[in-house]
């Protein structure tokens, strides 16, 4: 064989391996493609949204099929954090909490949860996390969202009466407790003050 035809031969192996390197890096793709997209219609059931880019934002953060039932849950952990860190009484609430929301020991969602009552959630993702919340509700027929914006609010401010403030009384709701239930019934009713206002005293 000649030294023409030994390097024609060789670009040709060269281009064939190429192309099925681009073959396998295209299936893969279209394998993760249909992944993230069977997860997120996953996802669809449990949060209980369509919107897909509420959805792929969720996935962004972090969250899937099997801790997106938490979503409802940080504003509760945010309440917990806002003064020097999580007590024993707010963590078995928003435990007891999860429960109801069938978040069970030995879980993903359970296994989330004990790292958001132990290590501080950035704010950043709390902040995504909870505009997507109000996203959703938002989309909501106005009477179910408005009755989901209050029971949320509750549970935070239960979180916050549980405490019991630095002097351990009940309903004894702290400063930075206050500063961060308002925030939150601020950003569930972002386009109206007088309705967050509604929702913290109701």
């Amino acid at each position: 064989m000649s030294n023409k035809d030994a390097f024609a031969e060789r670009e040709r192996a060269l281009e064939d391996e190429y192309f099925r390197r681009r073959e396998r890096e295209l299936i893969e793709k279209m394998r993760r493609r249909a992944a993230l997209e069977a997860e997120r219609q996953q996802m669809a059931d449990i949060a209980g949204t369509a919107d897909q880019e509420v959805l792929q934002e969720l996935q962004e953060l972090g969250y899937t099929h099997e801790t997106v039932v938490l979503l409802h849950l940080l504003p509760l952990v945010q309440v917990a954090w806002a003064e020097w860190g999580v007590s024993a009484r707010e963590r078995q609430l928003i435990l007891d909490v999860a429960k109801l929301r069938g978040v069970e020991p030995g879980g993903a969602a359970y296994e989330q949860l004990i790292q958001w009552l132990e290590h501080r959630p950035t704010e950043e993702f709390a902040e995504k996390t909870l505009r997507l919340i109000s996203a959703m509700l938002q989309a909501l027929p106005p009477e179910k969202g408005d009755s989901a914006k209050r029971d949320l609010v509750a549970y935070c401010t239960r979180v916050a009466e549980v405490s019991g403030g630095m002097l351990g009384f009940a309903n004894n709701v702290s400063k930075d407790e206050r500063a961060m239930l308002e925030h939150i019934a601020a950003e569930l009713e972002r386009d109206n003050k007088a309705a967050a206002q509604q929702i913290l005293n109701t």
